[in-house]
């Protein structure tokens, strides 16, 4: 049994402290779980209580403040962006993809598509609350892109929410209030390709006065033009290809991503050609005018790329692009490591885990 006793004050001797009750006090006394402590200064137990209480009333008072000022003035939150997006309740989400580029995107005798863009663009669409059941590829022409009109299987035009097809980043696009570019996912180049056994072509300008065709409305049709080439545009690389093959042009030049997967097919036809271009290609997905949507596309391509257990862009390359590079030795198909995506601005509460960054290299 322990006895209470009042503790001596600070800097005092034995001599000072109260004695202590009597032996007989003591035998006397009620157990120690019936005894009650005495009372301490300031109320006691119901002062220490007052106190709490007053402790805990200021606490949730100040959460209650800071979350009113986050939800009022903060960044949206994914839930808010999915539903400022309009999909929110979605049960299909339409893509717009390329549908005749081997290795990117093409579309199968089964009528399913596969390719990288195709990888990418089921990556994004997961991250946005869609199976793969639930995303419907549509073929898209390189002249539509902007538009982000594509046909379905009827031959219909359909306004779709996405386009992954191999658009590029350009200055004069992004000035466009039509397009709304992500951040890049892709980095590529141009160059040509031209029949088996061609003189190696080094440099645009030795297609001058030569028959050239490339995808209308590219990226790839400007320098081609200016390097004094007899110019044939067409909607579709593969037209470009077919008519190469046929001896129509002397070359076909674009995006080498685009190229490779044909060089990659029949590599006794087609020979792939670096032309030494130091401007780079960067694919991009256009979101339109759909700023909340846009927004959700970069979360899901800055995961992609910090994430250090996300593999999914890695799988995409080494599945479709790395197996081009054997049969496309002059050039470097596109760079295998994903562009950078800064962290879009949205709002995560305190006890939500925040995306692991990869180590440098």
């Amino acid at each position: 049994m322990r006895i209470w006793r009042p503790k001596a004050k600070p800097g005092s001797g034995p001599g000072d402290e109260l004695p202590g009750p009597s032996a007989e006090a003591v035998a006397a006394s009620p157990p120690d779980e019936t005894r009650q402590a005495p009372e301490e200064p300031g109320g006691g137990r119901g002062g220490r209580l007052l106190r709490l209480a007053g402790w805990l009333a200021a606490i949730t008072a100040a959460a209650v403040v800071a979350v009113w000022t986050v939800v009022e003035t903060g960044p949206p939150t994914e839930a808010e962006l999915l539903e400022q997006a309009g999909l929110s309740g979605r049960d299909r989400l339409l893509i717009g993809v390329k549908d005749d580029t081997p290795g990117i995107a093409i579309r199968k005798p089964d009528g399913g598509y596969e390719g990288f863009d195709i990888e990418i663009a089921l990556m994004i669409a997961a991250d946005l609350g869609f199976r793969k059941s639930e995303v419907e590829f549509l073929s898209i022409e390189t002249e539509d892109r902007a538009r982000m009109t594509a046909r379905n299987v009827a031959g219909q035009h359909v306004k779709v929410d996405l386009v992954v097809a191999t658009f590029s980043v350009t200055p004069e696009r992004l000035k466009d209030p039509a397009i709304g570019f992500s951040a890049p996912y892709l980095e590529t180049q141009q160059s040509v390709i031209t029949r088996k056994g061609h003189p190696a072509i080094t440099s645009l300008s030795q297609l001058r006065g030569k028959p050239v065709c490339t995808l209308g409305a590219s990226t790839s049709e400007p320098p081609v033009r200016l390097a004094g080439a007899e110019v044939t545009p067409k909607n579709r690389i593969s037209d470009c290809v077919a008519g190469l093959k046929d001896e129509q042009y002397e070359a076909v030049t674009t995006d080498t991503a685009l190229m490779a997967g044909f060089v990659q097919n029949e590599p006794d036809l087609l020979e792939h050609h670096d032309i030494g271009l130091e401007a780079s290609e960067q694919w991009a997905v256009n979101a339109g005018t759909n700023q909340a949507l846009r927004t959700l596309v970069n979360l899901s391509l800055h995961r992609s790329v910090t994430d250090p257990q996300d593999r999914r862009w890695e799988d995409a390359y080494d599945k479709f692009i790395a197996p081009m590079q054997a049969s496309n030795p002059a050039e470097q198909i596109a760079s295998r490591v994903q562009p950078p995506v800064p962290e879009p601005d949205v709002r995560r509460w305190p006890w939500e885990r925040g995306i692991p960054h990869r180590k440098a290299g």
